[in-house]
């Protein structure tokens, strides 16, 4: 990236401020994502980290900086071997099953294929050769069972990105120099800082799923695997790594400990995390049965265009709260761009398409020269990657295009820049127009309803307002006001 260029600022969890982006190598970004464990389908909070991820590479390679983008797949842990032997099948087969539907709601979404994707049971050998660094470097020792753990308190840095230090902490009873205490599950207490498995002796319940080691058949732990796989493909120290808020203890802790214990070398230059999302204001739980996936979201009847819409738009570090009418609202919000897209086609025909797409990303340079009317969103996407802000612009650059156009004070030249401007913002975005899905009409006897609110509100009758607009819902349909009048769009329908 060259120094007239706009940089991206982001948020450091590590060292808690805002820093620049930049390939340490001058070449290409280097960044790794916590992919998902493949045991199930992925559900809308997942799919955020995914989708924010994608906007963040989006916006470094429109920026002018090559990535190269890896996302492991967790094929073996706890979790794959107990649904997998509860289904009665070989763990190869069910974790293939679940990877396909991981594939098709990635492309659905419009999310960026990873330029490499390892999976943990293909890297196991590559996991033994860390582990023989960490016990030979002294940060590891072999268990009575032939287990295998790191030592946190070999470690002094243990702690830092998860501020370990300034929480209340177990951490059992030391003796000759190692804590007693030993945690052997992949996940575990918040507040535990003990020493954790990073080989698992084989045990009955694990059925087939054990692989040779130096110290016994037996499987790698969870933390293990990312380490291995991100030292493989991106090196020993890389640019930025990434995954959901949730990870920051204690797989990312656990990753920056045995990661830097076996190198000698700082692990990632940048920790890039993904806040929570709620669901109509209640956290995600398989008890409270809203732990929606893709299909849920089209049974309801809207698009994953829309999905992506609503989980773009929540800025990554605030906890986003997923609604069915904000879905609502979001097939809306394409329609309208799809209108601006249409008008600016209409009016600059001889310009063809736009055909903008990652092919012609290199040597675009500085993509902020060819934003027009929309340089002011593109630069909220620079600015922490600030997505709401950069919706909230684009909506305000559109409205401005809209009044130029219904003026004729758009030339066709003007027309056809602003379109390309428009597509590279989309782009950044991963939004994909759908003009061949419309949304609903609104029936004449709910628009006469609306329009008799409107006026009521604007006669300052605010009580028959409400009445008018919540016999509108009682229908089926919610109106939204706008600058200069009202939107009208269909209810999901009520939740379970």
């Amino acid at each position: 990236m060259s120094q007239t260029q706009p940089t991206l600022h982001l948020y450091d969890t590590l060292s808690r401020e805002a820093r620049p982006i930049a390939a340490a190598d001058g070449k290409s970004l280097r960044f790794y994502c916590c992919g998902p464990t493949v045991y199930g389908p992925a559900h809308v909070g997942n799919l955020r980290t995914f989708l924010l991820q994608d906007v963040f590479r989006r916006t470094v390679e429109l920026s002018g900086t090559p990535t190269r983008h890896v996302r492991n797949l967790t094929d073996v842990d706890d979790k794959t071997i107990r649904q997998s032997q509860a289904e009665g099948l070989p763990l190869a087969e069910f974790t293939a099953r679940w990877t396909a539907r991981l594939h098709a709601d990635a492309g659905a979404l419009n999310i960026l294929p990873p330029h490499h994707e390892p999976g943990a049971v293909a890297h196991i050998p590559h996991q033994i050769r860390l582990i023989e660094r960490l016990i030979a470097a002294g940060h590891a020792y072999v268990a009575a069972d032939g287990s295998v753990y790191f030592d946190v308190s070999s470690f002094p840095a243990y702690g830092h990105l998860s501020r370990l230090a300034e929480r209340e902490i177990t951490t059992g009873q030391p003796a000759a120099g190692r804590t007693e205490h030993r945690e052997d599950a992949d996940e575990y207490a918040r507040e535990s800082a003990a020493d954790f498995a990073l080989w698992k002796a084989r045990k009955p319940e694990d059925g087939p799923n054990a692989w040779p080691s130096p110290w016994g058949e037996g499987r790698p732990g969870w933390h293990i695997e990312c380490s291995a796989m991100s030292i493989e493909y991106l090196g020993e120290t890389f640019d930025v790594h990434s995954g959901g808020v949730d990870l920051i203890f204690p797989h990312h802790e656990n990753e920056i400990a045995q990661s830097e214990a076996a190198t000698g070398h700082t692990f990632a230059r940048h920790w890039f995390h993904v806040a929570h999302l709620m669901v109509e204001d209640r956290k995600m739980s398989k008890s409270l049965g809203n732990l929606f996936t893709l299909d849920d979201v089209r049974a309801r009847g809207f698009a994953p265009e829309d999905l992506r819409y609503v989980l773009v738009s929540g800025h990554y570090r605030q906890p986003l709260n997923f609604t069915w009418d904000s879905l609502a609202a979001a097939h809306s919000a394409l329609g309208r761009l799809t209108r601006l897209d249409r008008a600016l086609a209409g009016l600059a025909p001889d310009a063809g398409p736009p055909g903008f797409g990652a092919q012609t990303l290199h040597g675009l340079g500085d993509a902020s020269q060819g934003m027009g009317a929309f340089g002011t969103a593109w630069e909220a996407l620079l600015d922490d990657l600030n997505t709401p802000a950069a919706l909230g612009r684009l909506f305000t650059s559109a409205a401005e295009l809209e009044s130029r156009i219904r003026g004729t004070a758009l030339a066709p030249k003007d027309a056809g820049a602003e379109r390309r401007a428009l597509h590279r913002l989309l782009y950044a975005l991963g939004l994909r127009l759908v003009p061949d899905a419309p949304a609903p009409e609104a029936p004449e006897d709910i628009r006469a309803l609306a329009e008799a609110r409107w006026k009521a509100k604007q006669a300052r009758e605010f009580k028959e307002a409400d009445r008018l607009r919540a016999q509108i819902e009682s229908r089926g349909w919610s109106v939204r006001d706008t600058k200069g009048g009202y939107d009208l769009s269909r209810m999901a329908s009520p939740m379970p």
